[in-house]
């Protein structure tokens, strides 16, 4: 169990993303909850009653509205993925293996995310009280948001490889295609590794003694000090997870539309996939992201966090992602040739002095 020195007032203020501000209650130090569930000691904390965070743990936004559309997620994200596992492995030839490992960790991403979200249906349903302990409070918490990176920038490593067999096809037709999809897939579980780390390292639940509530992540000491080293760690994952990958997509489809666009053959179902995969992307990923930025920089630069409980609610729709994902890997079967059509057409045109466009 990792125990924080608390020192109010003495060190700079410092308020980590994606939570409400809570404050200890300096009269009842002594007090704490026990935590049967861990035989240990829950820290309390408290909040303004009229204040944002006493709003949304009572309000239909986190007792009925989230909870909902988990469920949704669940119901549809478990069989679907779970389908979409043991489809692609039919999928796997010397082909299109590349392609295959990429949907294979989207849709192994999607269902960890899926099955994250049980306990949290049961914490919201009950009113935001988290039973489960602080150690498994920090494991769900971790998983959820590692694994709502990891699917961002998975959906970004296959707009990438899409774009090089189009735009790049001749370096593409050179590149071991299979490693690279492998070499990919390492990085982004790299990186969802140092996105789970910093959830696992602070406490996370809470005692809200005004709300007889035990909170999981969603109410911290935003002015503790333990808290600060995490700071730049949580900036280059929002950079990492939501904006490095939004760029990415935007840039691969605009140059995959307009190089396509100048082709005389007809690549509609190609072009209709890469914009399903951005528009996926951009439907799902988009609101959280600017909500999220907007949360953080409201939050360090004048403590405000009314935003998080719209940014919570905007982060249903990148649970909502790892529904529709597995339908557009069921595309897999009617596109995994298009890029080799691509690559080989643009080839035999440069050999026989053609145009590109007459591609």
């Amino acid at each position: 169990m990792f125990f924080f020195s608390f020192n109010i007032g003495k060190g700079r203020k410092t308020a980590p993303p994606k939570s409400f501000k809570g404050f200890f209650d300096k009269s009842n130090d002594t007090m704490q909850k026990l935590d049967l569930f861990r035989s240990s000691i829950v820290p309390h904390l408290d909040v303004e009653p009229e204040g944002p965070a006493a709003a949304y743990t009572t309000g239909a936004i986190s007792t009925w509205i989230i909870p909902s559309s988990y469920i949704l997620t669940i119901l549809v994200g478990i069989p679907s993925n779970t389908y979409i596992l043991a489809f692609l492995r039919v999928r796997l030839t010397s082909k299109t293996l590349s392609t295959v490992v990429l949907y294979l960790n989207l849709a192994l991403s999607d269902l960890l995310l899926v099955l994250s979200l049980a306990l949290r249906v049961h914490y919201h349903l009950s009113g935001n009280n988290w039973i489960f302990g602080e150690i498994s409070c920090r494991l769900i918490t971790a998983l959820f948001f590692g694994n709502v990176y990891c699917s961002a920038q998975t959906i970004a490593c296959i707009s990438l490889k899409r774009y090089l067999a189009v735009v790049k096809p001749f370096l593409y037709r050179r590149m071991a295609k299979t490693s690279l999809a492998v070499w990919m897939c390492v990085v982004v579980w790299f990186l969802y590794g140092a996105a789970i780390v910093p959830e696992l390292l602070v406490t996370q639940s809470y005692h809200i003694r005004r709300l007889e509530i035990t909170t999981c992540h969603d109410v911290l000491p935003l002015e503790e000090p333990s808290h600060s080293p995490l700071v730049l760690c949580k900036l280059i994952l929002v950079f990492l997870g939501f904006l490095l990958p939004f760029m990415v997509c935007i840039y691969t489809h605009v140059a995959v539309i307009y190089h396509l666009e100048k082709s005389s053959c007809d690549w509609k179902l190609f072009t209709r996939v890469s914009t399903l995969v951005f528009i996926i992307f951009l439907v799902c990923f988009l609101p959280s992201g600017v909500l999220h930025a907007a949360h953080y920089i409201r939050l360090f630069s004048s403590g405000d966090d009314t935003l998080y409980g719209y940014y919570r609610l905007a982060v249903c729709l990148c649970c909502f992602h790892s529904c529709l994902d597995p339908f557009l890997c069921m595309l897999l079967s009617l596109t995994g040739d298009s890029e080799i059509q691509f690559i080989s057409s643009f080839v035999k045109s440069a050999r026989e002095g053609l145009s590109p466009s007459c591609i």
